[in-house]
């Protein structure tokens, strides 16, 4: 009996060091105005400023069941920190959580590119979280939105 006992005591022990291997990692936040085009995978705090409704589309054909028989909804929030601003897509149960004044948390945000300026979105990987009120002056002159980026495609001579 003893031999059966370390041996589950080596097999606990290496259960654990398994367990620490896939420890979540820590997420780094991230500030406005260090976002890119075309990145994703972002984490950030920011501020909502302002949240205006864009599209809110019934379904068209109310018979069916399942996501397409549900209200579409679309709004574009200003939210930003203390180094910046960005437009931010919300998609429908998001629309909820952006009222000017919340302080929320996204996590795993990407950047999209709308006729040629930066938007920030959250997509079914990502999550938005409403969280306590930061102490943080939003700076509103700083809006990467206004950016126009554009694509050029460079040709290589050999």
């Amino acid at each position: 009996m003893a031999t059966k006992s370390a041996s589950s005591t080596t097999a606990q022990q290496d259960g654990a060091a398994a367990v620490k291997k896939t420890e979540l990692r820590k997420p780094v936040f991230v500030k406005v105005d260090s976002l890119k085009p075309g990145t994703n995978g972002h984490t950030l705090t920011v501020k909502v400023v302002t949240a205006e409704t864009v599209l809110n589309k019934k379904p068209r054909n109310p018979t069916f069941r399942g996501a397409q028989n549900q209200n579409t909804k679309i709004a574009e929030c200003l939210v930003g920190d203390d180094t910046g601003t960005i437009l931010f897509t919300a998609r429908n149960d998001q629309v909820e959580m952006m009222k000017p004044g919340n302080t929320v948390v996204l996590r795993n945000a990407k950047i999209d590119m709308f006729k040629g300026s930066m938007r920030l979105a959250v997509d079914k990987w990502g999550r938005i979280e409403v969280a306590e009120p930061e102490k943080f002056v939003v700076k509103e002159d700083n809006n990467l939105s206004l950016v126009e980026y554009e694509l050029v495609n460079v040709v290589e001579e050999a």
